[in-house]
């Protein structure tokens, strides 16, 4: 099973980030944009695990999420990795939350006692908008650079779980299921 671990959006944060998006979308076609039902912020990626680690992950999970008080995170601000001129990803961020990046430590500490590796880069909470599959021109860059700097968005969302997501590969694109949600406590 491929696996990972994602805080969910509401569907109207979904649509009111797909709305603000496309002028983005239009100036840089030949970005694979991510499909509104699809957007999320992933707090870990655990690639391909046996079925037997899901029951594991659960009840890690359940562990990890019953000590962080729910939270709200702001959302907001565009730009991709490396660069907007050279985007591989093209990302929205999630402004710095004291609870998100302890929540990411505990995850990250949970899945390394279960014999998942360590995520070798420092977490930057985003969503991903779009992946470049190849380089992209130039011009395309550009108007995509001059459309995000034109987006002016920012909502809140409230978080309340940290769900344990499937992804299933098929040549129509990857397909995504919650396996489980784990509900913050930390009362």
């Amino acid at each position: 099973m491929r696996l990972f671990l994602a805080i969910n959006l509401p569907s109207a944060q979904r649509s009111a980030i797909r709305a603000a998006t496309e002028e983005m979308r239009a100036a840089a076609p030949v970005i694979s944009w991510v499909s509104e039902e699809r957007l999320h912020l992933t707090l870990k990626f655990l690639g391909e695990q046996e079925d037997s680690t899901v029951y594991g992950l659960r009840a890690r999970m359940r562990d990890v999420a019953s000590n962080i008080r729910p939270m709200t995170l702001t959302l907001g601000g565009l730009g991709a990795f490396p660069n907007l001129l050279q985007p591989r990803i093209v990302w929205m961020g999630v402004a710095h939350e004291a609870r998100l990046e302890l929540l990411h430590h505990d995850v990250e500490s949970a899945c390394a006692s279960l014999g998942v590796a360590l995520e070798g880069r420092a977490f930057r909470p985003h969503l991903t908008l779009g992946r470049a599959k190849k380089p992209v021109s130039r011009a395309i860059a550009v108007a995509l650079r001059s459309a995000a700097r034109a987006t002016d968005f920012q909502s809140t969302i409230e978080v309340s779980t940290v769900d344990l997501m499937e992804s299933k590969l098929s040549a129509a694109g990857s397909r995504y299921a919650v396996l489980d949600a784990a509900p913050l406590g930390g009362d």
